[in-house]
């Protein structure tokens, strides 16, 4: 299928690795020209080289989605390189959890900094360019179990929870400029995060990933390339009447549609 998305200019947070890298990759092939962020250096490095072997024009620019300068930063470097942007994917975020009484305010504040104003910030700093240009796409990565959390699921079932009322709320305020949102609301999904994260613990991967699989329906964990297989669907012109709405992508364990 011929997606539409050759010559286009895509914004992508947290692009270094897992969902944000595999949705790079997946633009490029497609044609799409790709501006990626993340917080480390190398690991950035690594995937913008990458992406230009799949054929990208590519800008990558270490900032940090939690802090407002940096936001800025890197989308004045987007526009002075491409002059515009035909897609957001803001993806950029951690998987925090914990019980409600042990979490601080500190890491309340860090975890909403990071997911809803990152998202916030970058897509205020786009718009104006979509609207100008006639259009675009704002696609949110959420997750599943912000319609149906689960108990110490805090901070992030609560802060994906914003940013699904954020995408509605976007997606009827510029609906009229052709600026369509949706969000991909994703379960278990491989990544270098979970991977690091458990590997501190003393758990392999491959053991994680098997004991979670249990609770999947489908019985296995996603892989970042399927989200991304969605997110270039989303951007694409084969999506044009599509817009304020979530995709749940989990593998079935969600109870809600």
């Amino acid at each position: 299928m011929e997606l539409g998305l050759k010559g286009k200019i895509a914004v992508i947070t947290g692009g270094s690795d897992g969902i944000g890298l595999a949705t790079a990759l997946r633009l490029a092939r497609e044609g799409a020209d790709v501006a990626v962020c993340a917080r480390r250096k190398e690991p950035l490095d690594q995937a913008a080289a990458r992406l230009r072997e799949a054929g990208a024009q590519v800008l990558a620019v270490p900032a940090d989605m939690s802090k407002k300068a940096d936001i800025d930063r890197f989308i004045k470097a987007v526009i002075d390189r491409f002059g515009r942007i035909d897609i957001l994917v803001n993806n950029a975020g951690t998987s925090a959890r914990g019980k409600f009484l042990e979490i601080e305010d500190d890491a309340w504040s860090a975890d909403l900094e990071l997911k809803v104003f990152g998202a916030i910030r970058c897509t205020r700093l786009a718009v104006p360019y979509m609207k100008k240009q006639g259009g675009g796409r704002i696609i949110n990565i959420t997750i599943s179990s912000a319609k149906q959390p689960g108990a110490e699921s805090y901070p992030t079932s609560v802060s994906r929870a914003a940013g699904l009322a954020l995408t509605k709320a976007l997606s009827k305020e510029y609906a009229a400029d052709n600026i369509l949102v949706n969000t991909v609301c994703i379960g278990k999904i491989k990544s270098g995060q979970h991977e690091r994260r458990f590997t501190r613990q003393g758990v392999s991967a491959e053991d994680y990933y098997r004991q979670t699989a249990k609770d999947i329906p489908l019985g296995r964990v996603g892989e970042a390339e399927e989200v991304a297989n969605v997110i270039a669907f989303l951007a694409s012109s084969a999506a044009s009447y599509v817009t304020g709405t979530s995709v749940n992508l989990d593998g079935g364990i969600s109870g809600v549609l």
